[in-house]
């Protein structure tokens, strides 16, 4: 029977809706479409972030130097890149609904230093959630299997008691590598429906 459902941030919680602002700061740099996104989520820097080797403002540092920001296009740069980002409400109001029914609820992040801050300030939403994991703080990635059989421990929960959603398949893989259930995130996936498949009713 599963008693605990972890849910990642980035492409599940938090989607970008209109990457046009994205698109318009590339540009203006002279970067390829999606090369900011590799500049800060998936280089070396990056990587570095969410582990937690370096602080988000190492990181940030680090584009700007590579771009040859002065700190007002840094800081426009910084902002285009997230603006077109936007919470899924009523998916949060979904985790919020397991949690009053005695489901655990967990977050499990790939993300850098300022995880705590994002689920508190800019997209409220900490207090659906049991617990709050993200690579930063535990140095270790998804879809390494240490870092689901900490959050699993961490619960207090057997594999086959936890379901796993995410956007990304080989994190999904990695789950179910160690025993968990697991559900693939795509785009208009009714996720309600799609844990009351696993027997999670909310």
């Amino acid at each position: 029977m599963i008693k605990a459902v972890i849910f990642d941030m980035g492409g599940v919680l938090v989607r970008t809706v209109d990457p046009s602002l994205r698109a318009a700061a590339e540009r203006a740099h002279g970067l390829a479409a999606g090369e900011a996104e590799q500049l800060v989520m998936n280089s070396p820097a990056g990587r570095d972030a969410q582990h937690g080797r370096i602080t988000t403002e190492e990181l940030w540092a680090q584009v700007q130097s590579q771009l040859a920001l002065d700190d007002d296009a840094l800081a426009a740069f910084r902002h285009a890149f997230w603006a077109g980002d936007q919470l899924d409400v009523e998916m949060v109001e979904l985790i919020r609904t397991l949690k009053h029914k005695g489901y655990q609820t967990a977050l499990l992040s790939n993300f850098m230093d300022e995880l705590r801050e994002i689920v508190t300030t800019r997209y409220p939403m900490a207090d659906a959630f049991d617990l709050i994991m993200g690579s930063c703080y535990e140095g270790i990635m998804k879809p390494e299997a240490e870092i689901f059989r900490r959050i699993l421990t961490r619960l207090g929960r057997q594999p086959e008691e936890a379901v796993f959603i995410d956007d990304f398949l080989h994190n999904v893989e990695g789950a179910r590598a160690v025993g968990m259930h697991a559900i693939h995130y795509t785009p208009g996936l009714d996720v309600a429906a799609a844990l009351a498949q696993l027997g999670v009713v909310a």
